[in-house]
């Protein structure tokens, strides 16, 4: 019969044999215990533009997204919610290519500091995870929590039929030529499946049918491209259609579903039948 027992918990910022730099090390060989999914390493202590060194920097195998992860033993503070934001500005700033995602490890995230993090979540994605420590003899464990996850970007249909604007909103938001290719975008939908209206919301472009919204593809004009979000599985061959037919991609969302595309004004053209594919699999999906 297995010998339960208690664990004595430890604080690491009170061990004066642990280091800031030794946790940073045993993450990065091992980025799983983090619990954001199949992680690569891209770097440590990476430089930043007059602005110190990025702990560690990870890449999700499968989306691609980016997660800059800053460390802290004890109790998280203003100066590390600030670094922690000010480091993912930086480098979604330099590799708009990818998506982007800030993480807060800390011993402690405190009431306070979790409400001011949660402020920032709805605008900025942060994810914050606690890290507690357990003695085992000589030895001491660590686990990992997600005490605070990324808000939803999408809206619930309450939210959605409050927030209504119109085809002006969007025109000024991105231009004439970009909400254009959206309903390029639309006639291609409506020649497999009749019906369909651009549904004009605050954050993005959805799409309606018979009064209902139907969304298995948003769009978001921009002033020179149009990004789109497919909700799709993720597929090899989904993502293998993109690749090969050199799709702007911006990152797979694991955690939405969603494709997400930039589109340059000819690809709706050039890459019709392409797009076409991808379209009707997001439509027999959704239904």
């Amino acid at each position: 019969m297995p010998n339960f027992f208690e664990p004595e918990k430890i604080t690491l910022k009170d061990n004066p044999t642990i280091t800031e730099k030794m946790i940073q090390e045993k993450i990065a060989d091992n980025p799983a215990i983090l619990g954001l999914g199949e992680l690569i390493l891209k770097d440590k202590e990476r430089m930043q533009p007059r602005a110190g060194r990025l702990d560690l920097l990870f890449q999700d195998v499968e989306t691609k997204r980016r997660y800059e992860v800053e460390i802290q033993l004890g109790r998280t503070d203003e100066s590390h919610i600030i670094r922690t934001i000010e480091y993912w500005d930086l480098e979604r700033k330099r590799f708009p290519q990818y998506d982007h995602c800030a993480v807060i490890v800390a011993e402690d995230i405190t009431t306070r500091f979790h409400n001011i993090i949660s402020l920032f979540n709805r605008n900025i994605p942060i994810i914050a995870i606690q890290m507690n420590a357990f003695k085992f003899g000589d030895n001491i464990g660590l686990v990992f929590t997600t005490v605070l996850d990324e808000s939803t970007a999408e809206l619930d249909d309450e939210e959605e039929e409050m927030e209504v604007t119109d085809r002006s909103y969007w025109i000024s938001r991105g231009s004439e030529v970009t909400v254009r290719m959206a309903d390029n975008l639309l006639d291609i939908i409506n020649k497999f499946s009749g019906g369909y209206e651009l549904k004009y919301n605050k954050f993005y472009i959805g799409l309606g049918k018979d009064g209902q919204a139907n969304n298995f593809i948003v769009f978001r004009p921009r002033r020179n491209t149009l990004n789109i979000e497919i909700k799709l599985p993720y597929s090899e061959d989904v993502q293998k259609i993109i690749e090969d037919n050199e799709f702007n991609d911006i990152g797979y969302l694991k955690r939405w579903g969603v494709y997400r595309l930039r589109l340059e004004k000819n690809d709706i053209e050039v890459k019709k039948e392409i797009l076409k594919d991808l379209l009707l699999r997001a439509y027999e999906n959704y239904k």
